[in-house]
């Protein structure tokens, strides 16, 4: 039987490796493709994939398995759950991978594309622009179809000219910058607070004007802190919530 391929990442020795390890393979599970395989490779194939032990990989697939996305069964192997639920919560403690991992895995529809002036609201990220790419995007809970948030990306001309829509219907932003176009991303701020639906929000979200909602702004840097792209997400409130662990050091 073939087994399920997951990316590959560069570790970054400042946080847990298991942590950027099981954020990587959640991130490849929930953006993967109907047709690929549900089988995972072995623990010792997995370790050697991501160049960490197998205690770590071990470790990695444990917080998966505790979030129901992938079961483990003695001698038949590891398996990617196929009606893993969508949109939970997800702890980030400071790799890209971790907000790869949570914008995955939803149905994707891209509303419209284009070029626009640089929106006041974010000028100050974009001072040597006078316009912008965007994008907009619907998602969908895969299971029932339900709207869970939608997400405009305000991104660097340049790099959208090597962005191709196809990739934004399967991929978030984020792993498409860094793994398709390769943007050199050096850090992303993460900005939430709760806000009220407006019309357009109420209307796509399918939920009542006014009701709450977490508005999420996500800024991703280069290594010259240049802004690549502001991400503005709007996330129904009653299917998302945030949790950042800060790390002792």
């Amino acid at each position: 039987m073939t087994s399920f391929a997951p990316d590959s990442i560069v570790l970054n020795r400042k946080l847990p490796l298991w942590y950027q390890v099981s954020q990587s393979l959640r991130a490849s599970i929930l953006g993967r493709s109907p047709r690929d395989p549900l089988r995972l490779p072995t623990e010792e194939q997995l370790a050697g994939h991501y160049g960490v032990s197998v205690l770590t990989m071990r470790q990695a697939l444990k917080e998966l398995e505790d979030e129901g996305l992938i079961t483990r069964h003695r001698r038949r192997g590891t398996f990617i759950e196929p009606s893993a639920r969508r949109g939970t919560p997800v702890r980030l403690l400071g790799s890209v991978d971790a907000i790869v991992a949570q914008q995955s895995g939803m149905t994707t529809e891209l509303l419209d594309h284009g070029r626009t002036p640089v929106p006041a609201e974010i000028a100050d990220h974009f001072p040597d622009l006078g316009e912008v790419a965007t994008y907009h995007r619907l998602r969908s809970d895969e299971k029932t179809g339900e709207p869970t948030n939608h997400a405009r990306n305000y991104v660097r001309p340049e790099l959208a000219e090597r962005i191709d829509r196809e990739d934004l219907v399967r991929w978030p932003m984020t792993k498409v910058l860094r793994d398709v176009v390769g943007a050199d991303i050096s850090r992303i701020t993460d900005t939430v607070e709760a806000r009220l639906a407006d019309p357009e929000t109420a209307r796509l979200l399918e939920v009542p004007l006014l009701s709450p909602i977490l508005h999420y702004t996500g800024i991703t840097f280069d290594a010259a802190g240049r802004a690549l792209d502001v991400a503005v997400i709007h996330y129904r409130g009653d299917r998302f919530s945030f949790t950042v662990t800060l790390e002792a050091t």
